[in-house]
């Protein structure tokens, strides 16, 4: 959809794999080719779901980027294509092919901590504003409509595109979906929990006055029966927890583990660290590629998946939970409420001016269907 970043990249394989990459502007086209069998999405999200599934439909296994969708009732579209057209949907959500942390939520299962009850996850930045945007015209290399896609359609706007899109909710899902579906996502597994019973979230645009749609300091709480996953994103400022820009801690009857994407640490009721596991290679809040061992090993299982049959490490139906929860946090922040949930599906209850917001808007002729 842009032809500069796409020249980019495509130059990246060159140099890197020593073959000319196709730089193709209309993923349309990809989906005709009959000897494609896979592709993987890393657009904008608003496009995540409405890809997948046209790539489902032509017969091609998915590989989609953290969120799966840009609203639930995407994500459940989404579950249903895949299962009706029988291809491998993997998320990307790459620490469940992470063997350090496949390794401390088997510990945890297996009782290290005694019963864990509560997560907390966390990611920090300090994110510039990104100003009050002016329409201008379209750069001559980016096809607006086609970027625009499934979105109601807008003038063009000189704050949006490549990166800012993740501040605005006609494109965008916040840091929550952006950041926060790695390490909730983490929680949620560790924890063996899937739809919580009640949603709170609470936080502001605290930092700038601009254009950002979302909050920059958000608290959630996501609530079972007998457990708990807290979220903490702070988009402009940096104070990092326990020295990490991002983590999640996870609390039992007899400990605590605190895993991120560079080891692990093992600590006693009291506090005291116990033992320690370092993997050797971190990733820190100021990554945007993703170019890392544990992101290589989850696309070597999405590509086992494919060859051998290998059971994937984040099927979509798996990966939409975590998702799912995550978008319902952004409904409890827009609606300023305790949202209840049932816990087969994460449908809101008894608030129909929540449920208003699981699905979304669309441009005419762009509505997914499966």
């Amino acid at each position: 959809m842009d032809s500069n970043i796409l020249r980019k990249f495509a130059d990246h394989v060159q140099q890197e794999m020593g073959e000319a990459a196709v730089a193709e502007k209309d993923f349309r086209r990809i989906l005709e080719q009959k000897d494609v069998d896979a592709i993987t999405i890393a657009t904008p999200e608003h496009w995540h779901a409405p890809m997948a599934i046209l790539g489902l439909q032509a017969g091609k296994h998915v590989y989609v980027e953290k969120p799966c969708s840009h609203n639930p009732a995407e994500g459940e579209m989404l579950v249903q294509a895949q299962q009706k057209y029988r291809k491998l949907v993997q998320m990307g959500t790459q620490q469940r092919s992470s063997p350090h942390t496949i390794e401390i939520v088997e510990k945890i299962h297996g009782g290290i901590i005694g019963r864990p009850y509560f997560g907390k996850a966390w990611y920090v930045n300090v994110r510039k504003s990104i100003g009050t945007g002016k329409e201008v015209p379209v750069p001559p290399q980016l096809d607006w409509d086609l970027w625009q896609g499934p979105a109601p359609h807008r003038p063009y706007k000189d704050n949006v595109h490549p990166y800012n899109w993740h501040w605005f909710k006609l494109y965008g899902t916040g840091e929550t979906l952006n950041n926060g579906t790695h390490e909730v996502d983490v929680c949620r597994w560790a924890l063996g929990v899937d739809y919580p019973q009640r949603v709170t979230s609470s936080g502001g645009r605290y930092h700038f006055k601009d254009d950002w749609q979302f909050y920059d300091t958000l608290l959630t709480s996501f609530e079972y029966e007998d457990k708990m996953i807290s979220w903490e994103g702070k988009s402009c400022q940096g104070m990092k927890y326990y020295g990490r820009d991002r983590g999640s801690t996870i609390m039992g009857t007899t400990g605590t583990v605190l895993v991120d994407r560079g080891g692990y640490e093992i600590y006693d009721l009291k506090g005291n660290k116990t033992s320690e596991f370092k993997a050797g290679n971190t990733t820190s809040s100021a990554d945007l590629i993703g170019r890392d061992s544990m992101t290589d090993a989850h696309f070597a299982n999405f590509i086992a998946g494919i060859r051998k049959g290998e059971k994937l490490n984040a099927p979509v139906s798996v990966g939409n939970i975590s998702v799912t929860m995550l978008q319902l946090s952004n409904v409890a922040w827009a609606v300023n409420r305790e949202l209840h949930l049932d816990t087969k599906d994460g449908r809101i209850q008894r608030d129909l001016e929540a449920m208003k917001m699981w699905g979304r808007e669309y441009e005419k002729g762009w509505e997914p269907r499966v």
